[in-house]
C-alpha cells in the first residue's frame, strides 16, 4: 500500500513490488494508443475547413469528430512516448575479489585508469587491468585497527559500522583527489596515490551524518555535492526508511574554498544519487522511495529552488551524466503495477533521461540482476551493483 509522505514537494511513496514485473508496460500501452490515434490523422491533411453538424447529424458523426480532434492533439506527444529499450547483453563480467560484493559506485581517474569501486568490507579497490587485477586503493584511518575488517568473521552488514561502507565515488580531475561518500564514516578524501583516506566532515548544521550516500563534484569549482539519506536510520536499516516514509534526508555541499559543509535542502525522503548538471546550473537528486528525480538550482533566477525533474519507473540509486546531455539513472528495483503477479525473464534496471527529464532509453537485465550505477564512458556502459559480486560492461 502506498503511504503518502507529507512534504512541501508532495512526493509519494512508490508501490513496492517484490516480483520484479515486466518492463514498462505503461510505455507499451502508450505506444499502442499512439498507433491508434495516428490512424485518425492523414499523412497529407487537406486545408482546414469549418464543419457544421445539423440537428439531423448522427451521433456517430460527432464521435468521429471528437476522436479526430483528440488524435490530433495527442500525436505530437506520442513521439515522446517512443522509448528505446536496450537489453544489457554483458560484454564483460569483471569479478570482484573473493569474499567481497557490492560495487555500489564506479569512478575513473583523470588518466582514464580504473574503475575504482567501494566494496562490502570497507575498502575502495582499483582495477589495474587483467595483468594486475584488483588492488586496495584506500580505506579509512582506523580500518586496520579492527581485525574483523581485514579478516572477516561476520557478515558485512554486522561490521560495516566499524569497517566503513564506501558508496558514492567522484574524482576531482584537476587535483586527482578521490572523494568518497562513506555511509558511516562521512565525507572522505584521498590523494591520487591512495592510502588512508582523510575524513573531511561528519556532520552539518549541528546534526551528525547518519547515512552518507551519493556524491558528485563541480569540476570548475571543486565543490562537492552529496546526500545524507536519513538522519533517523543508518544504512543497515534502509528498509525502515522506505516502510516508515522517513523524510529526514538532506542535500549537502562541501565548499572547496571554505572547507565547510552547508545544508542546501533538508526534510527529503530518501535522497540517494546526485549529479551536477552538464551546464553546472543545478544538481540532479534521485529519491529512492518516491521513485523520482528532482533538481536543486545552484545558479540563475531559480537558485535555491527544488523541483521535480522526472517520475521514474523504479527505485533509483545513483544518477550520472551521460554523453548526450542527459542522465543515466540506475534502478535497484522496478516499480510495482496493479494486476502484475508474475516475474518475467527480464526486468527494468536503468533509464536514460534527456536534459529535460524525459525518459528516452531503458535498460533491461535478467531476473535477479539489480543495478546501483550506470556510468557511460566512451560509448560503453559500466554497470555497478550494491548486491552482486561483479561489475558489468556493455559495449
Amino acid at each position: 500500500m502506498a503511504v503518502p509522505i507529507q512534504t512541501p514537494d508532495a512526493m509519494r511513496l512508490c508501490p513496492l513490488n517484490l516480483e520484479l514485473p515486466a518492463v514498462n508496460e505503461l510505455t507499451q500501452t502508450r505506444k499502442s494508443f499512439c498507433s491508434i490515434a495516428a490512424a485518425f490523422v492523414p499523412t497529407n491533411p487537406p486545408a482546414p475547413r469549418l464543419m457544421v453538424m445539423g440537428r439531423r447529424g448522427s451521433a456517430s458523426g460527432w464521435l468521429v469528430l471528437l476522436l479526430a480532434l483528440l488524435a490530433v492533439s495527442l500525436v505530437p506527444s506520442c513521439a515522446a512516448a517512443e522509448v528505446k529499450t536496450s537489453p544489457t547483453e554483458w560484454s564483460l563480467h569483471l569479478p570482484l575479489p573473493n569474499g567481497v560484493t557490492g560495487a555500489e559506485s564506479l569512478a575513473f581517474d583523470a588518466r582514464g585508469q580504473g574503475p575504482y569501486t567501494g566494496v562490502s568490507d570497507g575498502r575502495v579497490l582499483k582495477w589495474g587491468g587483467s595483468a594486475v587485477g584488483w588492488t586496495t586503493f584506500t580505506f579509512h584511518a582506523n580500518y586496520r585497527k579492527f581485525p574483523m575488517c581485514t579478516v572477516p568473521v561476520a557478515p558485512s552488514e554486522e561490521t560495516e559500522s566499524l569497517c566503513g561502507r564506501p558508496l558514492g565515488l567522484a574524482f576531482h580531475r584537476k587535483s586527482g583527489d578521490l572523494y568518497i561518500a562513506d555511509a558511516y564514516k562521512g565525507l572522505m578524501r584521498v590523494g591520487p596515490d591512495g592510502g588512508e583516506a582523510e575524513v573531511l566532515a561528519t556532520g552539518a548544521g549541528g546534526v551528525p551524518f547518519n547515512f552518507v550516500n551519493g556524491i558528485d563534484i563541480d569540476q570548475a569549482t571543486g565543490d562537492v555535492y552529496f546526500t545524507d539519506s536519513s538522519v533517523t536510520y543508518p544504512r543497515r536499516f534502509n528498509t525502515e526508511i522506505m516502510m516508515n516514509a522517513d523524510a529526514t534526508g538532506r542535500l549537502l555541499k562541501y565548499d572547496a574554498l571554505t572547507k565547510q559543509v552547508t545544508v542546501l535542502k533538508d526534510g527529503l525522503p530518501y535522497p540517494n544519487g546526485v549529479a551536477v548538471s552538464h551546464d553546472r546550473t543545478y544538481v540532479v537528486v534521485a529519491h529512492t522511495v518516491p521513485c523520482q528525480a528532482h533538481r536543486y538550482y545552484l545558479q540563475g533566477p531559480k537558485a535555491g529552488h527544488y523541483e521535480l525533474l522526472a517520475d521514474l519507473p523504479g527505485y533509483p540509486d545513483n544518477v550520472r551524466r551521460d554523453e548526450k546531455g542527459g542522465y543515466w539513472v540506475a534502478l535497484n528495483q522496478e516499480k510495482g503495477r496493479p494486476g502484475v503477479t508474475t516475474a518475467p525473464v527480464k526486468h527494468l534496471v536503468g533509464v536514460r533521461l534527456d536534459g529535460g527529464g524525459v525518459e528516452v532509453e531503458e535498460l533491461t537485465a535478467a531476473k535477479g540482476v539489480t543495478l546501483s550505477e550506470v556510468t557511460e564512458r566512451k560509448g560503453q556502459l559500466w554497470l555497478g551493483s550494491v548486491e552482486l559480486d561483479y561489475i558489468g560492461l556493455v559495449v
